[in-house]
């Protein structure tokens, strides 16, 4: 009777190391799978005014293979130039727009030279028209969606110079907006 015990728990644990190559490698697979998930390829963000400011709008971002494209319109600005940015936090919750931490920012670079972007947040300037009206289409290779996404969209009062520290002197923020997950019906359909 021992020996048929035996024998069985023996035939039992060599099943189960034939079997244990195959059910490894199924969660093998799965989890290879669930980290080559599709990365996402449209993105929104709606800016709101902070505190005594009336700037809003709505942006759309688009990956395109190594290239971002951002595009919307933002009013109630000031005619002139306004420094945009990508800023390292998506919280709203301060009014003046402080809670969004500082420019976007992952490898550490300075501001930068005039006329050049230094880094990942920093975007220049966007141009309001006479009635206040800026026209957003900016092309990036400095980021991807996937790295901004929960982060924010931060458009301040003024011009960016592209060279003092750490934001370009560009003063206060008149609007932010938290950057989320779009879809492909959102890309040109919105109104602003």
């Amino acid at each position: 009777m021992k020996l048929g015990i035996m024998k069985t728990m023996a035939l039992v644990a060599l099943a189960a190391w034939f079997v244990a190559p195959v059910a490894n490698a199924a969660d093998d697979k799965h989890s290879h799978d669930h980290a080559h998930a599709e990365l996402p390829t449209f993105g929104v963000c709606v800016l709101m005014p902070t505190k005594d400011n009336k700037a809003r709008g709505t942006l759309r971002l688009m990956q395109k293979g190594d290239e971002l494209v951002i595009t919307g319109k933002v009013r109630n600005l000031t005619p002139g130039e306004h420094g945009f940015h990508i800023h390292e936090f998506g919280d709203r919750r301060a009014a003046d727009g402080t809670s969004a931490g500082g420019h976007f920012n992952p490898a550490g670079h300075d501001h930068g030279a005039p006329g050049a972007h230094s880094h990942a947040g920093d975007l220049g300037n966007i141009l309001a028209d006479d009635q206040g009206v800026a026209t957003v289409n900016v092309t990036t290779k400095d980021t991807a969606l996937h790295f901004i996404l929960g982060r924010s969209f931060v458009v301040h009062a003024g011009k960016d110079d592209l060279k003092s520290q750490p934001s370009g002197d560009a003063g206060p923020r008149v609007a932010v907006g938290i950057i989320g997950i779009g879809n492909e019906s959102f890309r040109g359909t919105a109104k602003q």
